[in-house]
């Protein structure tokens, strides 16, 4: 159970009278690291009418972040979409980054010159050469 002084990560604002498709969801300890990338994605669902942040002031670390739907959808819909493709893409990324480094790394410990790639042998003559 929380105590008084702990913050739920996300909290959900909606309007008196407001349907589930109209929604402000409020996302504590972000900033527009997560703001942009997350309104970049969930806008890319055809069915979100309207999807924006913002941040309340510069000392606070939260972000306003309000989803309007079409037919009749919940906002918190799009929002879990959003963050599921934003982790998958995260994801890939660092998969697509380790990859690069392993590769690198093994270019650098291969003991002979023959396994480097052309453009990563060192040149018989004075001057460097680049071949790729």
């Amino acid at each position: 159970m929380m105590d008084g002084s702990q913050k739920h990560a996300l909290e959900m604002v909606r309007a008196d009278g407001a349907d589930e498709g109209c929604v402000t969801f409020v996302l504590h300890e972000e900033d527009h690291t997560l703001g942009n990338s997350l309104r970049y994605m969930i806008m890319k669902s055809q069915e979100v009418e309207f999807c924006g942040y913002s941040i309340t002031h510069p000392s606070e670390s939260k972000i306003n972040f309000r989803i309007q739907t079409r037919g009749g959808l919940p906002a918190s819909e799009p929002l879990r979409n959003g963050l599921n493709n934003l982790t998958e893409v995260c994801k890939h990324a660092l998969h697509t980054f380790e990859s690069s480094c392993s590769r690198s790394d093994s270019i650098r410990v291969a003991e002979d010159e023959s396994q480097l790639p052309p453009c990563l042998r060192p040149s018989t003559h004075a001057s460097y050469h680049v071949d790729c």
